[in-house]
């Protein structure tokens, strides 16, 4: 098992706790991981991302994605029938799951879509103003008494 001491970047560095947090909670956790189902995330745009997993087999019903502070977690529940057949093979797993995936700040799920065996989740970055770049116009310095007296004198000479 991999092991990191991040206790160094504590002691020298301020407000980077969450980070280090995170880092760490990935390590612990990376080899429990399962790989079932597996999933994509790609970056759309700038702000814009797509989480797909592929959870052939479960209906809409059988399938939740909530949001909870900032984890994204989706989650599977099969209904298994007392009318099913018996299985010779089941190549198919099919199995009850739970995915989370962190989410970083003012990241936001915009909506969820399941179509040909495919969860979609759509996800957007949304800034507030305050936290914005804005231009801020450069206005020439102000004109003082002594200044102004001075340009009414080379005025009137």
């Amino acid at each position: 098992m991999l092991s990191i001491d991040f206790e160094p970047l504590y002691r020298s560095s301020i407000g980077f706790e969450p980070i280090f947090s995170l880092l760490e909670s990935a390590i612990d956790t990376a080899s429990s991981w399962e790989s079932y189902p597996p999933y994509n995330i790609e970056q759309r745009g700038e702000d814009r991302y797509r989480l797909t997993l592929n959870v052939a087999g479960f209906r809409q019903d059988e399938l939740a994605v909530e949001t909870q502070q900032s984890w994204l977690v989706v989650s599977g529940h099969k209904a298994h029938d007392a009318a099913d057949g018996r299985y010779l093979y089941q190549g198919f797993a099919l199995r009850d799951f739970e995915r989370r995936f962190q989410l970083a700040d003012y990241v936001e799920v915009e909506g969820a879509t399941l179509a040909d065996g495919l969860l979609t989740v759509e996800l957007v970055r949304e800034l507030p103003e305050a936290m914005k770049p804005r231009r801020i116009e450069i206005g020439a310095p102000k004109i003082g008494l002594v200044q102004k007296a001075k340009k009414l004198l080379d005025q009137a000479a």
